[in-house]
């Protein structure tokens, strides 16, 4: 008798969890350390969701004016909070018939709960025990500039991740521009493997976003890009919103949201 599929949003889970496990081990095994103690190993592998592990093994404490003062942990909490309103509060809300609307607030939701709202809350945590962990968002909205955007604002882990191992390696051989077109090409891979291949659709969308990401970068840093100011101002802004924001739709194509988050959706109780 064969056994029962599993369903796409585990598939997507299992797939998130083994590549980031991959990264994570891959940035603790390449990481000289000293007398670092036992538990602080075991705290960025298993309590920890960024990849700078020598900033986290960094044995001098954290100084006062890098920790979180109360007003920050009040934004954090607030931000879990939002997810929370979002995911089962505003989804069930929302009549069925509209299923992309409800599967994209719902992953609205989630990015809040867990990105923006648990990551930063452990960040806290950590640098109020004095261990350099860094918010891994940083205001994103702020953005005036597509490199901005990728390179310090959003999800700083995965950046510490392809700019470690992949940009400096491969920049060094190719030049800059090639090690940015790597870097981008394997993100668009990563994020095609842990969205479509769980979807069964949409094969090729995340990678042509991500490839789209690459050379509207490339396009900021030209020569015609900096008389434009595509990396400052209104223009950055605008041409930032026009490059990352309104293709979004590709990533997280239709066959994704229905065939994966809805259902995971529903397995928590948004519904």
């Amino acid at each position: 008798m064969p056994l029962p599929a599993c369903p796409p949003w585990v598939v997507m889970w299992a797939l998130a969890t083994a590549i980031f496990a991959a990264c994570k081990w891959l940035t603790w095994r390449t990481t000289l350390t000293t007398h670092t103690p036992t538990w602080r190993h075991a705290a960025y592998l298993f309590a920890w969701p960024g990849l700078d592990a020598k900033a986290f093994f960094n044995p001098r404490p954290l100084p006062n004016d890098r920790r979180p003062t109360r007003g920050e942990w009040a934004f954090a909490v607030g931000k879990f909070l939002l997810g929370v309103a979002l995911i089962w509060g505003v989804v069930p809300g929302i009549p069925p018939c509209f299923l992309l609307l409800r599967g994209w607030v719902g992953m609205a939701g989630l990015i809040f709960l867990l990105h923006f709202g648990t990551f930063h809350l452990l960040s806290c945590s950590w640098r109020a025990a004095g261990v350099d962990a860094k918010p891994l968002m940083n205001w994103p909205v702020l953005a005036v500039g597509v490199s901005e955007f990728w390179g310090k604002r959003w999800n700083t882990a995965f950046r510490d991740l392809t700019h470690r191992f992949l940009f400096s390696p491969l920049a060094k051989r190719l030049g800059p521009r090639g090690g940015v077109a790597a870097g981008f090409l394997f993100s668009g891979v990563v994020h095609d493997l842990v969205i479509s291949v769980p979807a069964g659709g949409g094969y090729g969308w995340p990678t042509l976003y991500f490839v789209a990401q690459g050379f509207g970068l490339l396009a900021e840093r030209s020569k015609t890009g900096k008389r434009l100011g595509l990396g400052a101002g209104w223009q950055g802004r605008a041409f930032t919103t026009a490059i990352v924001v309104a293709p979004v739709y590709g990533l997280f194509h239709p066959p994704f949201v229905i065939e994966v988050i809805l259902p995971f959706l529903a397995m928590i109780g948004a519904h």
